[in-house]
């Protein structure tokens, strides 16, 4: 039985894809092909750009030539999301307009497939088949529930793109930060670095990392953990439970960051199954021909219990 073999292509970048990364590219064009295996044909050298091997961070520019390499159909994985995963997203749109697509995103989803997971916000928004491009403008980590942005051109990613990198868009969580609160509002400036620990990311605290900006600001204190809503000014992996574990206070249902009798106290008195953190505000400055951006989702039912119970706890 002969395996059927796509051909070579050379595909001139557009203006819709100027400023796109060379992977993020492929996983549109190679519709089906596993994120490891587009990395695979990054590594090996068989993906150029006008001739030259990149790396995936690689940003193309129009006019570009990209040579996808061929490949065997066996290589593509092209499966639909299960029927209730495609409602139950579908259900928890918060807003749609011409530019933005913006979803309340549950726990326990992640962004994008990979790590174990078949099937993530992006995929499953892709699968409504509603939309002639759409792509994430940022990224929440899997078990982070609330405010996801998902862009409809490809200026509008730029332009939500250019508001996440130089901190002109405004992005509020609400954390249940463990252990007993002193004082006031706490800004946190301590720049992060990303390592590998058994074969999994984690962020440190450190001089040599990039810079990252944190203000938790208390809500609502319990004798276990005070509610936090926590302002960042950058976007770096994991920086609010980083930050959080830096002060002395990781956030409530961490398994990755945070001491294990303070989280175990919050999590048998609050009955807590997940990690309580949660992206409730999002605002994006008016700039050009973009009107300004605001969407806001309240706490989620099952963290508000969690509160309940830990306030009437003693």
């Amino acid at each position: 039985m002969s395996t059927r073999v796509s051909q070579v292509r050379h595909i001139v970048v557009d203006h819709q894809h100027d400023g796109q990364r060379i992977d993020n590219f492929l996983l549109g064009v190679l519709d089906g092909v596993p994120r490891s295996h587009v990395y695979r044909l990054l590594r090996s050298g068989q993906v150029r750009v006008d001739g030259g091997r990149v790396k995936p961070h690689r940003r193309l520019r129009g006019g570009e030539t990209v040579r996808v390499p061929p490949v065997k159909s066996e290589e593509r994985v092209v499966r639909r999301p299960p029927d209730d995963l495609l409602r139950r997203l579908r259900d928890a749109i918060i807003s749609e307009d011409a530019d933005y697509l913006i979803i309340d995103k549950p726990a326990g989803l992640p962004a994008h497939s990979g790590s174990g997971a078949d099937f993530g916000v992006i995929e499953v928004v892709r699968a409504w088949e509603r939309h002639d491009y759409v792509e994430l403008a940022h990224r929440l980590d899997r078990d982070t529930s609330g405010i996801m942005l998902l862009a409809k051109s490809r200026q509008a990613l730029l332009r939500a793109q250019d508001a996440f990198a130089s901190g002109e868009a405004g992005k509020r969580y609400l954390a249940l930060c463990c252990g007993a609160w002193r004082g006031g509002s706490r800004e946190v400036r301590d720049s992060l670095v990303i390592e590998r620990e058994d074969g999994e990311r984690r962020v440190r605290t450190g001089d040599d990392g990039k810079t990252a900006v944190s203000e938790f600001v208390p809500l609502t204190t319990t004798r276990w953990a005070t509610l936090c809503e926590v302002r960042i000014g950058t976007g770096r992996m994991h920086q609010i439970r980083a930050h959080a574990e830096s002060i002395g206070h990781p956030v409530a249902g961490d398994r990755k960051y945070g001491d294990r009798q303070l989280q175990r106290a919050v999590r048998e008195r609050g009955q807590l199954r997940r990690l309580f953190l949660h992206a409730h505000r999002l605002a994006l400055p008016a700039t050009g021909t973009f009107p300004p951006v605001l969407a806001e989702s309240p706490l989620p039912d099952e963290l508000r219990a969690v509160m309940t119970r830990l306030e009437a706890a003693r």
